[in-house]
């Protein structure tokens, strides 16, 4: 049996780094970045599927800067907003599924408990306002496409809440973190390898409709910025470790240019009914990622 030919864009990014690992055993893959494609570009875009004449598409490339949104709105836009849109139509039109990541950052965080797929979006940021826009973008065009709903995202390469406290806590012997924004840290690694096995149940299935739509993605269980800290300090090595303390802090002791949710969770029951798919909890995943 032919393996499935899927593109994806992205490729050097956190997620798409990932996927490479996760998705070369079952298909022939194709992968671009920028500079190889240009995000604000529609023709660049559509380039590229057209020459690729996937199978798949996904789309792991994204404007990730949330405080840089609020000064540079309009890149997010295009990025994060209208090229999803651009792969949606151009992916239709070679017959290709389209799986798209999108983020929490969409919902306000005024709500008490974990939000459900149907709740409507209320972002606060540049950043959310244009993940958004690509979530919207994705649905109007109408064509098969999955789209997963990220929260808390980190891994063991490039730039992350993970790394970030590492350094820190080999620098200085306090950190202050915020406590009051709850959500589930999600390792990349298990992104990908979710990613992959939802794709493989859409692509062997007779009528993949059924399965297509958006999904929340998130590891199991609860934690504030302060208690992921906490736990990522507990976990290094005393050796090289100067840090002795992790002191809580609101969110107004530590003001940023882009608003953050105050609720972050996410239920992935959708994702469990209809893929078999639940991801560990978020503590468990830490291990293993500080562990590997």
């Amino acid at each position: 049996m032919d393996l499935p030919r899927i593109l994806l864009f992205g490729r050097i990014g956190q997620v798409g780094w990932e996927l490479r690992r996760a998705l070369a055993p079952m298909a022939e893959l194709s992968c671009l970045d920028f500079p190889e494609i240009d995000f604000t570009q529609p023709d660049s875009i559509r380039q590229a599927i057209a020459q690729a004449r996937p199978q798949v598409v996904i789309n792991a490339a994204a404007y990730t800067a949330v405080d840089k949104a609020e000064s540079e709105p309009a890149k997010a836009a295009q990025i994060n907003g209208e090229a999803p849109g651009v792969m949606a139509e151009a992916a239709k039109q070679a017959g290709a599924l389209l799986v798209h990541y999108s983020t929490d950052y969409v919902f306000d965080g005024a709500k008490s408990g974990p939000y459900l797929e149907t709740d409507t979006p209320n972002p606060h940021s540049a950043y959310g306002r244009s993940k958004l826009a690509g979530d919207l973008a994705v649905q109007a065009v109408a064509g098969p496409h999955l789209i997963f709903r990220l929260c808390w995202v980190y891994g063991a390469r490039g730039q992350n809440f993970l790394l970030t406290i590492m350094r820190l806590a080999r620098e200085r012997e306090c950190l202050r973190v915020v406590e009051d924004q709850v959500g589930a840290p999600t390792p990349c690694r298990l992104i990908a390898q979710a990613t992959a096995l939802a794709l493989r149940q859409v692509l062997a299935a007779r009528e993949p409709g059924p399965l297509c739509g958006l999904y929340h993605l998130a590891a199991g269980g609860a934690t504030s910025w302060h208690g992921f800290a906490t736990a990522i300090v507990d976990l290094m090595p005393a050796e090289g470790r100067k840090c002795r303390r992790v002191e809580p802090i609101s969110t107004p002791q530590y003001p940023t240019p882009a608003r953050r949710p105050a609720n972050s969770l996410m239920s992935c029951a959708k994702l469990e009914g209809t893929f078999g798919l639940r991801l560990p909890p978020w503590e468990d995943a830490l291990r293993l990622v500080m562990e590997s």
